[in-house]
């Protein structure tokens, strides 16, 4: 749509992105989104899309890019090209006081674990794609441990409604969203202490020669705002400046780590 650039975002997904108590969608990632839109003279709108199918939203041209809390992954980099804008490790939020006793890796076997179809997150639990063959489930039964029982999710909040009435035992996902959820609500929810691998986030936009000059655009546009400030600033509003990533990172399309 002329002056406007079309972002894809799964929401809810805090603090990244999220709705505020006016329904309008909010969040770090969508912030900065707007922000790219603001230095290419564009507005930003943003088009709700399940995280499962959101790529394929992309390519049938429902938006221009996606801001989503995306892994950089080798398997999405074949379908899009990437701009790192963050970098996250994953978390495991348990029920407060931690009733399942997850403490460590191997503390995971034999549990129900929730995490959002699509996800990293799954792949790791499963040991697919990048993590084909080192999942974590493959690790307990190599062990002699039993496997981790994996239930797959939409939307992380039916993840953690699951979590909250006792059908899985911890919800796998990056450490902003769940170390954001448990500020929020401390009285259901804590962070079990076990963090995985950290890995970069990316701004998704259409890998073919027609897109190149967007995808040029909206990386200048990121590597200005990290270089003046703003971007960090965006980050700290939301307690994400931990996942801050540099200009260099920025500035390095498809980079996985």
């Amino acid at each position: 749509m002329p002056g406007h650039l079309v972002v894809c975002s799964d929401l809810p997904y805090p603090p990244q992105e999220f709705f505020d108590d006016q329904g309008n969608p909010i969040g770090s990632d969508i912030d900065i989104a707007r922000g790219i839109g603001a230095r290419l003279g564009l507005t930003v709108d943003v088009n709700n899309q399940i995280f499962d199918t959101i790529i394929a939203a992309l390519q049938g041209e429902k938006c221009d890019i996606i801001a989503s809390a995306q892994n950089i992954t080798s398997d999405r980099i074949k379908q899009v090209d990437m701009i790192p804008f963050f970098q996250a490790g994953q978390s495991f939020v348990v029920a407060a006081g931690n009733p399942a006793g997850i403490t460590s890796q191997d503390s995971l076997c034999g549990k129900k674990i929730a995490a959002e179809t699509g996800t990293t997150e799954v792949d790791y639990l499963n040991g697919t794609n990048d993590y084909k063959g080192q999942g974590l489930s493959k690790a307990c039964t190599s062990a002699g441990n039993p496997a981790i029982t994996v239930t797959t999710f939409g939307k992380d909040s039916d993840a953690l409604l699951a979590l909250q009435t006792n059908k899985v035992d911890a919800y796998f996902a990056d450490s902003p969203v769940a170390g954001y959820y448990t500020v929020q609500h401390p009285d259901l929810f804590a962070l079990s202490g076990v963090v995985l691998g950290v890995a970069l986030e990316g701004i998704s936009v259409p890998n073919d020669a027609a897109h190149k000059p967007l995808e040029q655009a909206v990386q200048a546009a990121l590597v200005s705002m990290i270089n003046d400030g703003s971007y960090m600033a965006i980050l700290t509003t939301y307690g994400d400046q931990d996942g801050a990533v540099t200009a260099a990172d920025a500035g390095q399309i498809n980079k996985t780590q």
